[in-house]
């Protein structure tokens, strides 16, 4: 796969760009309720709701923080889990979606015969 290809499949694709807004909606409200809200609670658990199967995988992976870093994984690190992991589902979703339809075959490139002389 070219790295075209990639990115073809996860940001070109209508069900990854259906996918792809959906979380980016969730990130925005998440967002917004953080800032404005005086107590925002568990707002961010929608977009981590969205990047599930694998967000829970990679965020038990990494295992408990270190002693001293307050109990808690950085805040840069639970945004850097969810932006891959929400990538990795939207290849995943877009690759799906592209074998159903049957265009992820290889198809052998022919190249035009020049005319022969003769």
């Amino acid at each position: 796969m070219t790295a075209r290809t990639l990115v073809r499949l996860t940001f070109a694709n209508p069900a990854s760009v259906i996918y792809l807004g959906l979380v980016g909606i969730a990130v925005a409200i998440a967002t917004a309720v953080t800032l404005f809200a005086p107590d925002p609670g568990f707002v961010w658990v929608l977009p981590a709701l969205f990047a599930f199967p694998l967000f829970l995988f990679v965020s038990t992976v990494h295992g408990p923080p270190a002693p001293g870093a307050g109990g808690q994984p950085g805040t840069w690190l639970f945004l850097t889990e969810l932006v891959l992991c929400v990538l990795a589902q939207s290849l995943v979703l877009g690759t799906i979606v592209e074998a159903s339809r049957g265009r992820l075959r290889r198809r052998p490139r022919t190249t035009p015969s020049a005319p022969q002389a003769g």
